[in-house]
């Protein structure tokens, strides 16, 4: 397989184009027609974790964070990503990023914590927003559900747990093919009327190219009228941070401590604890600030983060706990994620798990 074809399945996951625009994600470092003899997750690519890919002889390392994210204007060595890079680039080993496009999958981070701290039925907690889209589009009758089964295979009508989902309805359209047309129904220079069904789907914006594509393939006229708008409609599978609930109340403490321990954190900072019992507990890995609010409006009764800065505990408001355990503790999980995510999609894929501890916080 190729660092191309490794990619596909990746993204099968987490999309690239479900990436926070800020971000860096995808393919890094290397040649995309370069065929893989084996693969290194991580989650982050340092120095070392080359060197543990060079001895267990892999040559795409496959990093959650990643280790270009701002643009570099040399390449000498003078700082850990600039030796990081050279490194790679020496050993002809492909680095590839998901970051936040993972953070954003139903799939992703914040179920991999969910799933460590016992949260059952998790929900997105801040569903993205502009993120779906709706197709218009006019054919005749008798080829209407063919176009329809095209837009379905190539993603269209997916809403939650449901798929095939449209609305159509039956009318007249017009046209008038003028000189030079090759209309499929009617005769050039004469207005036709044809009864249409217009057929209403809708689809998560990443897949309209293919949509399009699978579109124009299956409408049998020369020119395919087509309505394209982005909806208000928040996604409830794509988004930041998740929220679910335990099968059985804890009290604060007891429920600290044991996350503590789950996610095998040195320490605990956490807002005042407001001596109510714990059934809803909000999620988001490494920095996660931005999402008290929503927390909050969650009903969350525990938020577990990370990065938090002094003021940002006051944002509690004796409305919830809010409990920074550590921004690689909430995320370090991620790369078994991976692991076996591609152990399962690629089973005769030779993928290793990185032994190498890059967490740059140390504790005394």
């Amino acid at each position: 397989m190729t660092v191309n074809d490794i990619a596909k399945v990746l993204e099968e996951l987490a999309p690239l184009a479900h990436a926070e625009d800020f971000d860096n994600v995808g393919l890094l470092v290397g040649d995309p027609n370069m065929e893989v003899k084996g693969a290194l997750v991580t989650l982050d690519t340092l120095e070392n974790v080359v060197d543990e890919a060079v001895a267990k002889k892999c040559n795409l390392i496959i990093s959650f964070h990643p280790i270009i994210f701002k643009g570099l204007k040399k390449l000498t060595g003078s700082s850990y990503v600039e030796r990081v890079v050279l490194k790679a680039i020496a050993n002809n080993i492909a680095i590839y990023s998901m970051h936040t496009a993972l953070d954003n999958s139903k799939m992703g981070v914040n179920a991999k914590i969910c799933e460590v701290l016992g949260i059952q039925n998790p929900q997105i907690l801040i569903p993205r927003a502009k993120s779906i889209k709706k197709l218009t589009t006019y054919a005749p009758i008798a080829d209407a559900e063919n176009i329809k089964m095209a837009l379905f295979t190539a993603g269209a009508g997916e809403i939650g747990k449901y798929s095939n989902c449209s609305f159509s309805l039956e009318g007249t359209g017009s046209f008038k093919a003028e000189s030079g047309a090759n209309p499929t129904i009617g005769k050039v220079g004469e207005v036709h009327f044809e009864k249409e069904t217009q057929i209403n789907v809708i689809y998560s914006f990443e897949r309209e190219k293919s949509i399009l594509k699978a579109l124009l393939e299956a409408h049998p006229y020369e020119e395919v009228a087509y309505e394209i708008v982005t909806l208000e409609n928040t996604n409830q599978d794509l988004g930041m941070g998740m929220i679910g609930t335990l099968d059985a109340e804890m009290e604060e403490r007891d429920f600290l401590l044991q996350a503590k321990e789950r996610l095998n954190a040195k320490v605990v900072r956490h807002s005042q604890l407001l001596g109510k019992k714990v059934r809803k507990v909000a999620v988001l890995g490494g920095s996660g600030a931005f999402a008290i609010g929503a927390a909050k409006k969650a009903g969350a009764d525990i938020f577990i983060s990370a990065d938090m800065k002094y003021h940002d505990f006051y944002q509690a408001e004796n409305q919830l706990v809010i409990a920074d355990m550590g921004h690689f503790e909430t995320e370090q999980f991620t790369k078994d994620l991976l692991v076996d995510y591609l152990t399962k999609k690629i089973p005769n894929f030779a993928v290793s798990l990185s032994e190498s501890i890059t967490n740059p916080i140390k504790y005394l």
